[in-house]
């Protein structure tokens, strides 16, 4: 949610120039792409504090210090926010989360590679500032007062407008991270056949990612509470989508809904400019509040695109975004489980199969009951268990068909290994920290980011 905003092109004037923006993501299948974005805690390793934004040791010297390796900065108000190299993107989340957006690639090996080569630099540059990185769902140790806000201007706009809507918004801001995958879709029938499936199969995906089980140094009675933590942001903008699943769904109703949420904000001449709680549609016809008589252009409809957050998010492409931020196998692990359901065809009608008859109320029943429970959530006859060890056996069977193969020889259905060893235990990695923290850590989250961390 945080990529430099592009108040730039067409102005607007119909619903229909912003139908037609969203379909020309339509690709065919030779040039799909698999883009992932990660965040994680930056740390002082002396006494696990989260880092400011300036000083020897902040989030600013971070991002200098990585320059080093090629990458370009972008400023806001005179302030590093940013960096840019090769189509990939370093940013700041609210609470000086750092995030690596990758390059668009053409197999998970390639994202991998780029992930590994992104962290080695961020432990090079984090050890002479005696700083690591955790890739945890949920901060589990500090208080929200307790996190440096980042001098990031939509972010203060964000922050004033969160309390209206829901509880939970600045935990949201402050102290998650996830990681994603940004996958393509070649017409609207297919894009419609994948946001429908992995949609339902996202809770699936937050029970093997689960990592998130503290707050605040002690456990929270949730597995995910970073997916929790969505449950109570703000719904207008967050969820399930049910809409999703209604006869007759496509590119225009998700404009709809888009158009529909309230605004966070426009930006003119290097400034954010509070436009919170008014209406996108009100300023296709000249009558924003905010910024009287102007027309939007197509960079404000791609920033009020990503001020959206349901479990699936449909740009030019589709984000998947139900999952915790996790260790590097996880990392790759991601990209690999979603490619394996969505880009075979085989794969993505098994995967349809599995879920085309599930109610809203089991949509539902899943997304609240994944991030107390895991894998042991019950769905009818049997538990998420053995619906994530299904889906991961159609994955494995599209990975294997793509066979696009590594220097070893290897398919990209090696980096599922870690989930199957999850999904067969029924144990979720929040499960795991939970007993070394009533263990071995002796009721103390501490040694978390030293066992946890890059």
């Amino acid at each position: 949610m945080s990529a430099p905003a592009k108040p730039s092109g067409e102005p607007v004037v119909s619903k229909a120039q912003l139908v037609d923006y969203i379909a020309a993501g339509n690709k065919p299948e030779s040039d799909w792409r698999i883009g992932t974005e990660h965040e994680k805690f930056a740390f002082r390793c002396d006494d696990l504090r989260p880092l400011d934004y300036e000083g020897p040791r902040g989030i600013k010297a971070m991002l200098e210090g990585l320059t080093e390796f090629g990458w370009s900065p972008v400023e806001e108000g005179g302030k590093v926010i940013a960096l840019l190299k090769d189509g990939a993107s370093v940013t700041l989340e609210p609470g000086g989360q750092l995030e690596l957006s990758g390059a668009p690639v053409n197999t998970v090996h390639e994202t991998c590679r780029e992930v590994d080569e992104h962290l080695t630099q961020c432990k090079e540059i984090g050890s002479r500032l005696n700083v690591g990185f955790l890739g945890l769902g949920f901060n589990p140790k500090w208080r929200r007062d307790d996190i440096p806000w980042m001098p990031k201007g939509r972010y203060a706009i964000m922050r004033d407008y969160m309390p209206k809507v829901g509880t939970l918004g600045l935990d949201m801001m402050l102290r998650t991270c996830t990681v994603q995958v940004n996958l393509d879709f070649s017409s609207e029938a297919d894009m419609v056949k994948k946001f429908r499936t992995s949609l339902a199969l996202q809770p699936i995906a937050t029970a093997l990612w689960a990592n998130s089980p503290f707050v605040e140094g002690k456990p929270s009675g949730y597995l995910s509470y970073r997916s929790h933590i969505w449950t109570d942001t703000d719904s207008d903008r967050c969820g399930m989508l049910p809409f999703v699943f209604e006869e007759g769904f496509g590119f225009e109703r998700y404009v709809d809904y888009v158009l529909d949420v309230p605004m966070y904000f426009v930006y003119r001449d290097g400034k954010y400019i509070d436009a919170s709680g008014q209406s996108f549609r009100s300023f296709m016809e000249g009558r924003l509040p905010a910024l009287p008589g102007e027309l939007p252009t197509i960079g404000d409809w791609m920033d009020h695109m990503t001020t959206v957050f349901p479990e699936v998010r449909l740009k030019r492409f589709l984000e998947m975004r139900g999952a915790d931020g996790g260790p590097w196998r996880r990392l790759c692990a991601l990209p690999a489980f979603w490619v394996g359901l969505l880009y075979d065809g085989t794969a993505l009608e098994a995967a349809w199969d599995l879920v085309k008859d599930w109610t809203v109320e089991e949509h539902d029943s899943l997304r609240f009951g994944v991030p107390r429970c895991g894998l042991k959530t019950g769905f009818r006859q049997g538990t998420v268990q053995d619906l994530a060890l299904r889906a991961l056996e159609i994955s494995r069977d599209g990975l294997k068909r793509r066979a696009r193969l590594d220097r070893f020889g290897r398919d990209e259905s090696i980096f599922l290994e870690t989930l199957q060893t999850i999904a067969q235990s029924g144990i979720t990695p929040a499960e795991d920290m939970l007993t070394d923290y009533q263990g071995r850590w002796g009721g103390s989250v501490d040694r978390l980011f030293k066992d946890h961390s890059y």
